[in-house]
């Protein structure tokens, strides 16, 4: 009979877990998006109606959303005064929500990086109608990643103030 071991538990195990976004996770999709974009408005712009800008005010409107919970949530786990504390199932669904947009807003950050430097490029007339909604979407897109970053870091657990003590407690 062979004797059965308990499958490891904390940092070491196999279970999925959920770290910071990386910067370089989200350059990375930006570039291929950036990418994509050059190709496929380089083949197809003359068959596409003007840009719009309903997308624009969509990305900025989600950006100020996220900037309002950063800031609300921060409060809530310090436990500022006048505000409830925080559930953790909703800080969780926060993080969630701020990992998967500062990644939709860095691939749009990419899309109109590449449209408005191929529309930068391009001589005609439509190009330079269409180049302030392509900037104007790359404003709003960036300002989505940094919102979500910001949320992102406003759900972080802050420290114990038992742990910062335990360091000041050792000895030299």
């Amino acid at each position: 009979m062979t004797e059965r071991q308990s499958p490891p538990r904390g940092p070491a195990s196999d279970r999925p877990t959920m770290g910071p976004t990386r910067l370089s996770t989200l350059f990375v999709a930006a570039m291929a998006a950036a990418a994509v974009a050059w190709l496929v408005i380089s083949g197809l712009y003359a068959d596409i109606p003007a840009l719009p800008w309903l997308p624009n005010v969509t990305l900025l409107g989600l950006a100020v959303l996220e900037a309002y919970a950063a800031v609300n949530t921060r409060a809530r786990i310090d436990r500022k005064p006048g505000r409830e504390p925080v559930e953790p199932l909703a800080v969780a669904r926060f993080a969630v929500l701020a990992k998967a947009s500062s990644l939709a807003g860095s691939i749009f950050a990419g899309f109109y990086a590449g449209v408005s430097v191929w529309l930068a490029v391009e001589r005609t007339r439509a190009a330079y109608d269409d180049l302030p909604a392509a900037v104007g979407g790359l404003v709003a897109s960036l300002a989505l990643v940094g919102a979500a970053l910001w949320l992102e870091r406003a759900c972080r657990v802050p420290d114990r103030p038992d742990e910062e003590n335990r360091d000041d407690d050792r000895p030299e």
